[in-house]
């Protein structure tokens, strides 16, 4: 099993060239392209705000926080969030942010998560599914810590996007990965994602005991037409994440079905 522990005040950093998916390795990087990037600040964000609606004292756990700008967009609007990340690294920052009270853990969304069952309202899993092959485990394990009745949010690469344009494949109905150099600020880090047909998506949440309540294509925040008016004349006709609504059935109270 990987390590589930509070993160480490001062990760250390590692001398070892970096592996796949490391976020570690250029952390600082990705947390200030994000900060204020149209893609994230003006598009996916604001949509995953969008469908969580009113979080008002809902436990809510941010999967894959990264350096918590949503965690913190939604204890802004009143939820009380603890965020897991796999990076150290991504996780100080989002204690430099959410305040050393902050509920943040060292986490693999691959692993049995250390949290009882029932324990949130709410899951928020940003841009995060797609790293995984297999879905099955993970969304077992988000279904149990959340309450009947309680939702996962998501928001993943299109699958149009991943299978006609980052490295094409021709077969549309195939699990299949894609590497690609990610750069930021001239700092590039080697990353590998997991593309899925639409179909296989729903049946992933379906099996994991989820009702389907939204799957959702939406637009970029207006006010960012002034700021990137060429990227946001793109972005708002052409797809780029596809994001779902999945509910635990209220007739799972005290079931496991």
């Amino acid at each position: 099993m990987e390590r589930v522990t509070d993160v480490p005040e001062n990760p250390a950093r590692s001398a070892e060239p970096a592996q796949v998916n490391d976020y570690d390795s250029f952390a600082e990087a990705y947390s200030a392209e994000n900060e204020n990037n149209l893609v994230n600040a003006y598009y996916e964000r604001p949509a995953m705000l969008a469908l969580a609606g009113d979080v008002a004292d809902h436990r809510i756990l941010d999967a894959g926080c990264g350096s918590g700008t949503l965690s913190a967009a939604l204890r802004d609007r009143g939820a009380v969030v603890t965020g897991i990340d796999a990076s150290a690294g991504m996780l100080s920052l989002a204690r430099r942010r959410l305040g050393d009270d902050a509920a943040l853990h060292v986490v693999d969304l691959r692993d049995r998560l250390p949290f009882a069952d029932g324990a949130f309202d709410d899951v928020v899993a940003s841009l995060v599914l797609h790293y995984l092959e297999d879905w099955g485990p993970t969304l077992a394990e988000l279904r149990r810590v959340l309450k009947p009745g309680g939702r996962l949010i998501a928001s993943v690469d299109h699958p149009f996007v991943a299978y006609t344009i980052q490295d094409p494949r021709p077969d549309y109905f195939a699990n299949s990965s894609y590497s690609f150099d990610w750069t930021f600020n001239g700092q590039s880090a080697p990353m590998k994602f997991w593309r899925k047909p639409l179909h296989t998506m729903t049946d992933a949440f379906t099996t994991a005991g989820f009702r389907l309540s939204a799957i959702s294509e939406p637009q970029p925040d207006p006010a960012a037409r002034e700021l990137f008016p060429d990227a946001f004349h793109d972005l708002s006709t052409k797809t780029c994440f596809l994001f779902f609504v999945v509910e635990v059935p209220l007739s799972a109270a005290g079931s496991d079905e």
